[in-house]
């Protein structure tokens, strides 16, 4: 479970982070450590329901009864996990069926996936969660290797995204500091650490989760 550590220092302009990934190297991540559901102050679940900096993507219906947020990276091997091993049964049994709705929130851990998950929001809000699929599908082939850029290069032009449209987004300034406000608030605000984490009807949710641990919050057995 990758943790949020200095890794990811403040970048002077956005320009910088385009140079910085023509010669980047991979980083290391972190072990994966589950910890239980702990319930939320009401603190922190106000911050939770507070309007983020990026507008929320939702997959499912808006008016489902449950939420499933989870904060994310996208060079996490761990969130790959989740999301090739536990989301699509999870996204069969509660969002597909209306019985919650689900959020992936940016959490990037390292310089390398906040400007992945500036690419993924600059290929539009109805593209974005299938560009964020993609890169964990892919995650071995760009967020691993000794020279990313022309490898996310890649991915980001299999996902539509013009070679133009690349480099501007990642000049993007204001796109750059949403992304990392949106990880310095769930740091702040909501305790989050380290990733995946989760929170599941007033409950967070530390590393990846086996189905049955939702079903223990979003279908909990009858006494």
């Amino acid at each position: 479970m990758p943790a949020l550590s200095h890794r990811l220092r403040p970048v002077a302009v956005a320009a910088g982070l385009l140079a910085f990934l023509s010669a980047a190297a991979p980083e290391s991540v972190g072990a994966l450590t589950p910890g239980g559901a702990d319930a939320l102050t009401p603190a922190e679940a106000a911050a939770l329901s507070a309007p983020p900096a990026l507008p929320d993507i939702v997959e499912g219906k808006a008016d489902a009864p449950a939420t499933i947020v989870e904060y994310a990276s996208l060079t996490c091997s761990h969130c790959a996990a989740f999301h090739k091993d536990v989301w699509p049964a999870l996204k069969a049994k509660y969002v597909d069926t209306g019985k919650a709705k689900f959020v992936m929130r940016e959490f990037p851990l390292d310089r390398l996936a906040l400007a992945a998950f500036m690419l993924a929001r600059c290929a539009g809000p109805e593209k974005r969660d299938a560009v964020v699929d993609r890169l964990f599908d892919h995650q071995a082939d760009w967020a691993f290797v000794d020279n990313p850029l022309p490898r996310l290069r890649d991915e980001m032009a299999a996902a539509g995204l013009k070679e133009a449209d690349f480099d501007a987004c990642l000049k993007n300034q204001k796109l750059l500091d949403q992304v990392r406000s949106m990880r310095d608030a769930a740091a702040q605000k909501l305790g989050v650490r380290s990733t995946p984490t989760f929170f599941v009807s007033g409950r967070r949710l530390a590393g990846v989760q086996p189905l049955e641990t939702f079903d223990e919050i979003l279908a909990p057995p009858a006494k």
